[in-house]
C-alpha cells in the first residue's frame, strides 16, 4: 500500500470513530422502573402499561434493545409501596414511572435524585410533591388528575340526578394526602347542597362492606368514590354495595361507569400516558424534571349508565343527558 492511500485510510477510518461512538451510545441500555398503586392483574395495571410501552416505542425505545424495564404494582398496599420504592431505587434506573399518588410519596422519600414522571396524582402542589407546576423544583414532574376543586361537582352532580339525596358518604384512602384533600372540598361544598356527608374510610372488603351497609341502613342516601389506589381495587366490591342497596354514586373515572357504575365526572387516565412516555423520552435525553412543567388536565368527561340508573329507579334529567360525553344504555 502506497504511504498516500494508507494515510488516506487512516483519516477516514478515524473521520468514522465519532459517528460510531455515537450510534454506540444511543443505542446503550437505558433502565426505566415502572410502580403503580394498583393491582397486576387489574385490568387498568394493564392498559396503562400498554399504553406506556406503546408510547415509548413510537419514540425509539425499544424493550430489550435500547431500554430495561422493572415494574412493580402494588395493590394499594403501603408496606409494598415503601419495599417497592426502595427495590427500584436500587436498581438504579434513569427515571420511574409513578401512576397515583400513593406511590409518588413512598419515591420522594426513598430518592430526591433519580427522575420521576408521575401520573394519577391529584394536585401534587398541595399534597408537597412538587414546589410548583412550572417550577417543580426537585426530581419529580408530570400530570395532575385534577385539582380538588373539581370534587366539589361530584357532590353537586350528586343531588342533581337525585334530588331526593339528603346523606352522602364519601369513600376515601386516609393514608394518602389526596383522601384528605378531596374530603375536605366535598365538605366544604355540602352546606350550599343541603346534604350531610359522612365519611367511610377505605380498608379491606369487610370493612368497606360493613360500613356502607351501616349508612345505607337510613334513607335518603348516596355515595362519592374519591380517587385513590384503593377506590380501583375495590372498584367491583363498592359498585356491587352500590347496586345492593339502591345508593346513586359519582364516581371520579369513566371506567368505573363501564363496569356498572352510575356516573362519573373526571379525566381519563389514560390521556396522560402518552405525554408521560414524551416526558420520560426528553429526560432519556438529558432534560431535568425540574425543568419540565407539571401539566394538568384540560378535558374532564361526564359518563352516565342509564341501564344502572334504571336498576336504581331514577330517571337521569335531560340537562344531565345533554351534557353527557358518553351515555351507556
Amino acid at each position: 500500500m502506497r504511504r498516500r492511500e494508507f494515510i488516506t485510510l487512516i483519516g477516514s477510518t478515524a473521520a468514522a470513530w465519532p459517528l460510531t461512538a455515537r450510534a454506540q451510545q444511543s443505542e446503550r441500555m437505558r433502565r426505566i422502573g415502572i410502580i403503580g398503586g394498583i393491582a397486576a392483574d387489574n385490568p387498568d395495571a394493564q392498559a396503562i402499561l400498554a399504553a406506556l410501552q406503546k408510547g415509548l416505542r413510537q419514540l425509539g425505545w425499544i424493550e430489550g434493545r435500547n431500554v430495561r424495564t422493572e415494574i412493580r404494582w402494588t395493590a394499594a398496599n403501603a408496606a409494598k409501596a415503601r419495599q417497592y420504592a426502595a427495590e427500584l431505587v436500587a436498581f438504579e434506573p434513569d427515571v420511574i414511572f409513578a401512576s397515583g399518588g400513593s406511590v409518588l410519596g413512598p419515591l420522594l422519600q426513598a430518592s430526591r435524585t433519580v427522575p420521576i414522571v408521575f401520573t394519577r396524582v391529584a394536585d401534587p402542589v398541595v399534597a408537597g410533591f412538587v414546589e410548583s407546576l412550572s417550577r417543580p423544583g426537585g426530581n419529580a414532574t408530570g400530570f395532575m388528575q385534577f385539582e380538588y376543586n373539581l370534587c366539589g361537582k361530584w357532590l353537586e352532580l350528586l343531588k342533581e340526578i337525585a334530588p331526593g339525596v339528603t346523606r352522602a358518604a364519601v369513600l376515601r384512602d386516609p393514608a394518602i394526602t389526596a383522601g384528605i384533600g378531596q374530603f375536605a372540598i366535598i365538605q366544604s361544598v355540602a352546606p350550599s347542597v343541603r346534604v350531610d356527608v359522612r365519611l367511610i374510610n377505605l380498608g379491606d372488603d369487610a370493612e368497606i362492606e360493613h360500613s356502607v351497609e351501616a349508612f345505607a341502613q337510613s334513607p335518603n342516601g348516596g355515595l362519592i368514590l374519591t380517587a385513590s389506589g384503593l377506590a380501583v381495587v375495590h372498584r367491583d366490591l363498592i359498585i356491587r354495595l352500590a347496586a345492593r342497596h339502591k345508593l346513586p354514586a359519582i364516581y371520579y373515572e369513566p371506567h368505573f361507569v363501564a363496569a356498572g357504575g352510575l356516573v362519573s365526572y373526571g379525566p381519563n387516565f389514560l390521556d396522560e400516558i402518552q405525554p408521560a412516555a414524551s416526558y420520560i423520552d426528553r429526560i432519556l435525553r438529558g432534560e431535568k424534571p425540574a425543568d419540565l412543567p407539571v401539566q394538568a388536565q384540560t378535558k374532564y368527561g361526564l359518563t352516565v349508565n342509564l341501564k344502572t340508573a334504571k336498576a336504581l329507579g331514577l330517571v337521569i334529567p335531560p340537562a344531565i343527558l345533554s351534557r353527557a360525553d358518553e351515555v351507556i344504555e
